[in-house]
């Protein structure tokens, strides 16, 4: 998993760890170890070297709906794990929010256009 430096983990804001990802879905953390590979869900070590979620991409007992296709999308555009943090958590005036509160609001659909534009 990636480093991500101080700044991009104040953007995120609030984490959780592994196991309370797995508490907050009802899954074994085994299982959150493989959506993390599978990478319909994305995790970082912390400045102080835990590895964590940010909470923002949980929505109840659920990852938010949308998230796994933004994230495909970043990563084919070669987004690496905090790159893709820093796109979805910094504001963008033109959404309003940021990427990542789009997607939370069911807008993952124009958040995906700015994100395959990326690409070229």
């Amino acid at each position: 998993m990636a480093q991500i430096d101080p700044a991009t983990d104040t953007l995120v804001g609030e984490w959780l760890t592994l196991p309370d990802v797995a508490d907050q879905l009802g899954l074994p953390v085994g299982r959150v170890k493989q959506l993390l590979r599978d990478r319909k869900l994305l995790a970082v070590k912390r400045p102080e070297g835990t590895l964590a979620v940010p909470a923002a991409f949980l929505d109840g007992k659920q990852v938010v709906k949308g998230l796994c296709g933004t994230l495909t999308l970043l990563f084919d555009c070669g987004f690496d794990e905090p790159d893709a943090l820093r796109w979805l958590f910094t504001a963008d005036e033109t959404l309003p929010g940021t990427p990542i509160d789009a997607i939370v609001r069911r807008r993952a659909t124009e958040v995906n256009r700015r994100a395959q534009a990326l690409a070229f």
